[in-house]
């Protein structure tokens, strides 16, 4: 893996494991409000209760991290996994009225937050096209 592949991989690798643990254990306020946010992004997480939102949020959150930091999982599913992710952010914020300013992209004050997850589908991309080393034999 190269030096700029690890550095992509590291950094929100990190940030989003640490953001997951830290959701453990969240309460259901807490859960039921995110929840609200996240069905404008994906609909069908409607369907949970707050509390099995909760979980998933984390446990996903913690999975997506994990898998960016693990050198053994290849960087393309890294990257899909990370894809996944912000793209259902960037979902969430581009649905969310109040998110954006009256054009419906550039983030207003309250979206500039989430907007920022935009870098997280820029680095998901350049994971997924990254090219692998080449052997002797290719």
């Amino acid at each position: 893996m190269s030096l700029s592949t690890a550095v992509l991989r590291a950094v929100p690798g990190a940030f989003i494991l640490n953001s997951g643990i830290g959701k453990l254990g969240m309460p259901a306020e807490m859960a039921e409000a995110l929840q609200g946010m996240a069905v404008k992004g994906v609909p069908p997480l409607a369907k949970m209760t707050p509390e099995q939102f909760a979980k998933f949020l984390s446990y996903g959150e913690i999975a997506v991290g994990a898998t960016l930091l693990l050198p053994f999982v290849p960087t393309k599913v890294a990257g899909a996994g990370l894809a996944v992710f912000s793209g259902s952010m960037m979902a969430m914020y581009l649905r969310t009225p109040e998110m954006t300013e009256s054009d419906g992209v550039r983030p207003s004050q309250e979206g500039t937050a989430l907007a920022k997850d935009s870098w997280l589908l820029a680095i998901a991309s350049a994971l997924i096209l990254a090219q692998g080393k080449k052997s002797a034999d290719d």
